[in-house]
């Protein structure tokens, strides 16, 4: 069974990064293969994967309207675009939702992402989702069973105050989430005691485990700036090592 971690949070909290960080961390570990899927219409997880993207499920969906040959299926032409979406890789294989170009409403092309993924999920041994921001991509339901929500807050407390109301979501949505996280991004070296206790305070109101605090990172910032691969960076880089560990403890679990 393939393991789903998705990332939520506002906007500005460093969602993709900790992707980008958390694909690089599997990888390195052999917990592959790997399918990445970047479901934020503003799609730039490939950018930190050091990937071009030459078609996006967005696309196909609006194709579906017009461009299905008539002497090919529907299904068969779904299944030969899908395949050409996908952005392989030695080690993990990326896929994009991207925006529509045509008119209408963008949840249609959410439910085609949740279709393409139930086809596809066999096939990985993990699935890493990142989503817009904010909290719509959950109402749509892109995904029907997600293992681990990675809610992801800046170091402050609105952005903590913020993925409580995500992690509040879930009961009346009726997702099935086995776990909900919160990763504090971005952190000080030094964190102040009243940003700890309210993070505790949070995540026992909310129901959430406390992941960690992720600190700020001159070399993460460097790379984004000069638009360079996450995978890239050496790895005794102080973020990956912090991040590394991190992560482990999110997939042993809570």
């Amino acid at each position: 069974m393939s393991q789903v971690i998705a990332l939520a949070g506002k906007g500005g909290t460093g969602k993709t990064t900790t992707a980008a960080l958390l694909i690089r961390y599997l990888t390195e570990t052999g917990r592959t293969p790997i399918l990445a899927v970047d479901a934020d219409p503003n799609a730039n997880l490939n950018e930190l994967l050091g990937l071009q993207v030459e078609v996006t499920l967005g696309e196909i969906k609006d194709e579906l309207r017009s461009s299905v040959p008539d002497n090919m299926a529907r299904g068969d032409f779904i299944e030969m675009r899908l395949n050409e979406a996908i952005i392989e890789t030695d080690d993990f294989d990326l896929l994009v939702m991207g925006q529509p170009e045509g008119p209408g409403c963008y949840c249609a092309a959410h439910s085609f992402l949740s279709q393409a993924l139930e086809k596809l999920l066999k096939n990985y041994a993990y699935v890493i989702t990142d989503n817009e921001a904010g909290m719509e991509h959950l109402s749509r339901m892109n995904l029907r069973k997600i293992n681990k929500l990675l809610i992801v807050s800046d170091a402050s407390s609105r952005g903590v105050m913020t993925a409580g109301r995500i992690a509040e979501l879930i009961k009346p949505l009726q997702l099935d989430v086995k776990e909900i996280w919160l990763l504090v991004n971005r952190a000080p070296q030094e964190i102040p005691e009243v940003l700890d206790d309210y993070v505790k305070q949070v995540c026992h109101e909310k129901g959430m485990t406390f992941l960690g605090y992720l600190k700020e990172s001159p070399e993460i910032f460097e790379a984004e700036i000069n638009r360079q691969s996450l995978l890239e960076l050496p790895d005794n880089t102080p973020v990956i090592k912090e991040a590394g560990q991190l992560f482990e403890k999110l997939l042993k679990g809570a």
